[in-house]
């Protein structure tokens, strides 16, 4: 029985509240808080039992610290911007509350995201024992999972990992993310990196690509090379790894939408000056396009995300693949969210659970790879992320 606190309320924090709401066992004490109250109160509306809710504005740690010692939760839910992960870990230290989050840290100022702000914390949280969980989404998050899974059970050394992310679902929508608009644009246009043999190798922005053949009667598709968070910490934790990639697929007409508002410069973080005022382009852009949140009825196919690994296992060649396929339209019957949402605020959901329950427990900042992947896996079978596993070698 444990007090939770569940700080934003878009797409993922939405599915976040429905499956913490389905699990009272574990969950029994519920606080939703938002910049925007009414928005706590519509996601309050849709859930199965009451909760609380609450305004608070996460870039302001007295008010964070004055809301938690308020509530008194056993664990604090970042499902904010990352902007503000730095802000909310702060509040947690104050008031000696554990901290989860879903993505890494990103200066507000300048599209990098990397993990070296909050890896800074692991002295000041060993020192409180308290428990710093980062990057407990999909990828982040399983993708860790699924790699340290291997690791234990299926491999000696892992050579190569690909993680790659399909969204293979349609909204109908001629330019929309299925995500906050801000950080998904921020993300695609920055510049590509992969791990090559201990260092890491830059690439133009969206100018590798491969075609890969997707399960489920999804199909091949083309796949870009991205850099993602994950692989900064896979490229620390996994024993043997030479090589490790991100890939994500993009429709055509999103890629052509893209180069066209970089083009104009709509894309563009700095502040300008309009009309006697300072405006941020990607923030008055993000305000024209459709809130994620809303696509979720509209939404039909499905996502797959996975891990192609290589490797050996007792001195022999091992070729191996674990992903999990999510359907849109199943995702909104349940929780009101499209599966871009779901995959994230599920994972977000069993690391609560695994923290809280005392399955995982440690003092200090953790990634996800570094814990116990056991209990993990089995949950994402009991609680709507089911995985499959295929051996090319067997």
């Amino acid at each position: 029985m444990s007090r939770v606190l569940i700080i934003g309320v878009g797409g993922v924090g939405q599915v976040v509240a429905h499956k913490c709401a389905q699990n009272p066992d574990v969950f029994s004490e519920i606080m939703l808080a938002s910049r925007t109250k009414s928005r706590c109160d519509e996601v309050a509306a849709q859930l199965p039992r009451p909760v609380q809710t609450a305004r608070v504005d996460a870039d302001n740690v007295p008010e964070l610290c004055a809301l938690i010692r308020e509530f008194k939760p056993d664990l604090v839910m970042n499902i904010a911007l990352p902007y503000q992960d730095l802000h909310i870990m702060d509040a947690c230290l104050e008031t000696g509350v554990h901290y989860l989050d879903t993505a890494n840290y990103e200066p507000l100022d300048e599209a990098k995201f990397e993990y070296k702000w909050q890896w800074a914390y692991q002295e000041r949280f060993r020192e409180k024992n308290l428990m710093a969980l980062l990057g407990s989404g999909f990828d982040p998050g399983v993708t860790n999972v699924f790699c340290a899974w291997a690791q234990k059970h299926h491999f000696d050394e892992i050579h190569e990992l690909d993680i790659i992310d399909c969204n293979a679902g349609d909204h109908g929508q001629p330019f929309a993310t299925n995500f906050n608009p801000e950080i998904n644009i921020r993300e695609v246009s920055a510049k590509g990196r992969y791990w090559e043999r201990g260092e890491w190798v830059e690439t133009d922005p969206l100018s590798w690509s491969m075609t890969f053949n997707f399960p489920d009667n999804i199909g091949p598709k083309k796949c870009y090379l991205m850099y993602h968070e994950e692989l900064e910490s896979l490229a620390l934790n996994l024993k043997g790894l030479k090589r490790a990639r991100f890939w994500m697929t993009f429709s055509d007409n999103y890629l052509n939408h893209l180069r066209v508002l970089e083009n104009v410069g709509m894309t563009r973080i700095d502040p300008i000056e309009f009309n006697g005022q300072k405006i941020v382009p990607i923030q008055f852009l993000k305000a024209l396009l459709p809130d994620p949140a809303s696509l979720g009825p509209l939404t039909k196919g499905k996502t797959c995300i996975g891990c192609l690994i290589k490797g050996v296992k007792n001195g022999r060649p091992r070729k191996y693949y674990v992903y999990n396929i999510c359907d849109h339209e199943a995702c909104y019957r349940e929780v009101q969210s499209q599966a871009i949402s779901y995959t994230t605020g599920v994972p977000a959901m069993i690391g609560a659970k695994m923290m809280l329950t005392g399955v995982w427990k440690g003092a200090g900042v953790f990634n996800m790879e570094q814990l116990d992947p056991d209990p993990f896996m089995a949950d994402l079978n009991k609680y709507g992320l089911p995985w499959t596993e295929v051996f090319y070698d067997e």
